[in-house]
């Protein structure tokens, strides 16, 4: 006879068992459905608090004009790190890419030979160039210089923008520093180039300078440079004559007065604020300075400035019927001139020294001789020459120590 096992106490407990295994497995069915979703929360939380910290820090960071001071701090601890001990030397990073950049040009510092090379060289890297047609407004209002900087900053990125005016600091704003670049020349090159380009223009055309200077009259025209200088004529004489350092120094009325308080504000305004301060007299190093600092603006610059093609255009820019003063008239104009020079000697120590950290090596021949009226009219001289008051000439050619372009 067969037996019903179905019916038998046995059957009964592995049905029990099994009820509650399913139940278990239900049970553990839910539990895995639930613990997802309780993750997926809290990095939905983490992501958007990372979020909300970078987007705060972003514009602390815009706001005060650099980054937090706690950046700073973590930047100097972990540079404090032994990484170098343990792996020896990092890589050599590429330099920092500035992708807003102002070159405001000091007027007859060679600043159409760099602008025709930036109109090259924007065609061929792509950045926006403008270049402004405006000569003869360096100093501006506070609302005007709010406009002008409010509309350098609207330019697309990467930019170079270019125009002969004053130092600007859009910092003091609360507008974003661009990086500054310039170049400068020896200070009485700068004033002879300037003083008979406004009568005679360059090579271009003599006809030039009648569109430029149309009220002049012939007297002023034809006036000679010893003339203008002895006599004190306004346009030799100071403040007319203190032209570079107002660049560097700023806004402010008083970069406009020949003194210390200009000249020291020049100097730091060079060292906080500018990459690179060039000096006409070396182009070529200056031209390969800054293909090393900003090579997305200027690589290739050195090709370009020494094609043929380039030659043909670059010629062009030189001032025709230049005359050198004499032995006299180049005394007392260097002596109007000494902050300019103490500015100028200053950044060509800056500029040879910056050389020197880029492994560049100076081809810059020392004169033969320092004239003595040089070292005689230093700059602590403490009142300027008498008009009258003889002047020593013990130098026979004035053109011994005056660089030509």
């Amino acid at each position: 006879m067969m037996k019903n096992f179905s019916s038998s106490p046995l059957h009964g407990n592995n049905q029990t068992h099994n009820h509650i295994r399913e139940r278990n497995n239900r049970k553990y069915s839910l539990l895995l459905s639930v613990l997802p979703w309780r993750f997926s929360l809290r990095g939905y939380g983490f992501c958007m608090s990372a979020l909300f910290l970078f987007c705060f820090g972003s514009l602390f960071y815009q706001l005060n004009g650099g980054p937090p001071k706690i950046l700073l701090d973590i930047r100097q601890y972990l540079g404090s790190s032994t990484y170098l001990n343990d792996h020896g030397s990092i890589p050599p990073r590429e330099l920092p890419f500035p992708s807003q950049v102002v070159y405001n040009r000091v007027g007859k510092c060679g600043s159409r030979t760099v602008v025709i090379l930036l109109r090259l060289l924007a065609e061929k890297h792509q950045f926006n160039l403008f270049s402004s047609d405006i000569h003869n407004k360096t100093r501006l209002t506070k609302h005007e210089q709010v406009d002008l900087m409010t509309n350098i900053s609207k330019i697309p990125p990467p930019f170079l923008y270019t125009r002969h005016v004053h130092f600007l600091n859009f910092s003091r704003f609360r507008i974003e520093q661009p990086v500054y670049i310039n170049i400068i020349r020896d200070p009485i090159n700068r004033f002879l180039s300037n003083y008979f380009f406004r009568r005679f223009g360059d090579w271009r055309g003599e006809q030039n300078h009648l569109i430029r200077t149309p009220g002049m009259k012939d007297d002023e025209r034809y006036l000679d440079i010893n003339v203008c200088i002895l006599e004190n004529y306004p346009e030799c004489s100071n403040p007319r004559v203190f032209y570079i350092i107002p660049y560097f120094c700023g806004q402010h009325p008083q970069c406009r007065e020949p003194g210390v308080w200009a000249l020291e504000r020049a100097k730091q305004n060079v060292l906080e604020n500018y990459l690179i301060v060039g000096i006409l007299e070396e182009l070529e190093e200056v031209l390969l300075m800054l293909e090393r600092l900003l090579p997305h603006y200027f690589a290739g610059v050195l090709n370009i400035y020494k094609s043929p093609e380039y030659k043909k255009m670059g010629n062009m820019t030189g001032t025709v019927r230049k005359q050198t003063p004499s032995l006299e008239a180049l005394k007392v104009l260097y002596h109007r001139m000494r902050y300019e020079y103490d500015f100028y000697n200053f950044v060509r120590d800056q500029f040879h020294l910056m050389k020197k950290k880029i492994g560049l090596k100076s081809v810059v021949k020392a004169p033969a001789y320092t004239p003595t009226f040089l070292r005689e009219l230093a700059l602590r001289t403490p009142q300027p020459l008498d008009e009258d008051e003889e002047l020593d000439s013990d130098l026979e050619d004035a053109n011994s120590w005056l660089v030509h372009p």
